[in-house]
């Protein structure tokens, strides 16, 4: 699979942060919803929305985890689109994927783990 400036991901090769948090290729993000089918949600945003340690708990599991799985809950669909843009605009996250009321984000971290990463635990199968 070819990244951004046509180096494997499938080697390791880690394409770069885009200038453009929107601009996340089609096959990386049909890697990263095949990665992100076994995870669990690992931050729940509640009837309270978004409160600052909620944000900074998803900031926290984007730096060490890269790909993570939000579970919201809301009113309604608008209610939760809304949610999850202002999710991807504050922690400078890509939307992967939304189905339900579960969020698939995901942001490059600045020294990923390979212990923690999801992409980097997953980059062999």
């Amino acid at each position: 699979m070819l990244g951004y400036n046509g180096a494997s991901l499938a080697t390791g090769q880690r394409p770069p942060t885009p200038a453009n948090p929107m601009t996340l290729p089609a096959q990386d993000k049909k890697r990263f919803r095949t990665i992100a089918h076994s995870l669990s949600p690992i931050v729940t945003i509640a009837q309270k929305g978004l409160a600052e340690n909620v944000l900074k708990e998803i900031d926290r599991a984007l730096e060490e985890h890269e790909l993570i799985k939000v579970k919201i809950f809301a009113a309604d669909r608008d209610a939760r689109r809304e949610i999850i843009a202002q999710v991807c605009e504050l922690s400078r996250a890509e939307l992967v994927q939304s189905i339900g009321n579960i969020a698939v984000l995901y942001r490059q971290a600045a020294k990923p783990d390979p212990r923690l990463s999801n992409i980097l635990r997953h980059k062999a199968h």
